[in-house]
């Protein structure tokens, strides 16, 4: 059974730092593309980073004005684990984080292009 588990979130002040781990299971994450989305209230998911299967890092169009140099994401593939490391962190961030696994060999935007998906942790950005 495919799971991917989304942990690290919370409540931050503005500034702070949050490193989101997404575990998982029940496929062989070597082959996968992994990409972290966010989806603020009332907004559409937007897609925020993702790593290829040969540790090729890049930042999603929609939000990559505004996390490029705060975030980072990593992958520990013996540990079957993507992070997503958050520094700087702003009000704006503020969202509920999903991370999504695409049989992909380069990264894109589409949502449709990742099959399996988290359930989301929840990142507040509050002072």
């Amino acid at each position: 059974q495919v799971q991917l588990v989304e942990s690290g979130g919370g409540l931050v002040q503005p500034g702070g730092s949050l490193r989101l781990s997404c575990a998982t299971s029940g496929f062989t994450l070597d082959y996968y593309a992994i990409a972290w989305f966010r989806q603020a209230p009332g907004k559409e998911r937007e897609g925020v980073a993702c790593i290829t299967r040969s540790d090729v890092s890049t930042y999603l169009p929609d939000s990559s004005d505004s996390v490029r140099g705060r975030f980072t994401i990593s992958r520990d593939n013996t540990k079957n684990t993507v992070y997503l490391q958050m520094n700087s962190l702003k009000p704006e961030d503020t969202a509920v984080y999903y991370c999504a696994a695409g049989l992909l060999s380069v990264c894109v935007s589409s949502r449709t292009a990742y099959a399996y998906w988290g359930q989301g942790t929840q990142v507040t950005v509050s002072s």
